[in-house]
C-alpha cells in the first residue's frame, strides 16, 4: 500500500494517479508494492531527520529509510517540499515535474539503484527519466 502524509500544507493533488504511477514503476521493475509511505514535509523537519539520524548537518529534498524485504518494497520517503520548490526553479522545471523525479528516486532507491558514483548517478537519471516519461 502506498500512503501520502502531510506534516505541510501542501496537499499531492491526484494521488490516485502518482498511486498508479509508482506502482506500475515498481511493478516494471520486477518489485512488489508492500508499505510505502511518503511524508511530505518542510527543510526544518528534514533537516532535523538529516541530522539525528544520517548525521548531515545539510538540506536535503528526500530522505528514504528503506524496510524493504527482498523484492517487496517497504519504507518511509521524506521529502521536503521547500527544497524541491527550489530545486525546480533552479533546474528550470515545473514544480511538478522536480517533485515526480524525487517521488521516483526514493522508489528506484529501494528498488536496488544507487547513485554514489558517476556510473550509477548516470543509469539513476536514465531511470528516472525513463519513469517520468510513462507518468502521463
Amino acid at each position: 500500500m502506498i500512503s501520502f502524509n502531510y506534516e505541510t500544507n501542501f496537499k499531492l493533488e491526484d494521488e490516485i494517479k502518482f498511486i498508479s504511477w509508482i506502482s506500475n514503476t515498481i511493478d516494471s521493475e520486477n518489485c512488489k508494492v508492500g508499505e510505502i509511505n511518503y511524508i511530505f514535509c518542510d527543510d526544518d523537519y528534514l533537516h532535523k531527520l538529516n541530522v539525528e539520524y544520517l548525521d548531515h548537518d545539510t538540506l536535503t529534498d528526500i530522505i528514504s529509510f528503506d524496510y524493504s524485504v527482498g523484492k517487496e518494497l517497504h519504507g518511509d520517503i521524506y521529502i521536503s517540499v521547500q527544497r524541491v520548490e527550489e530545486n525546480a526553479i533552479d533546474f528550470n522545471v515545473e514544480f511538478y515535474d522536480e517533485l515526480s523525479r524525487v517521488i521516483i528516486h526514493g522508489i528506484l532507491h529501494y528498488c536496488g539503484y544507487k547513485d554514489k558514483t558517476k556510473a550509477e548517478a548516470k543509469l539513476m537519471r536514465e531511470k528516472e527519466n525513463h519513469y517520468l516519461a510513462e507518468r502521463n
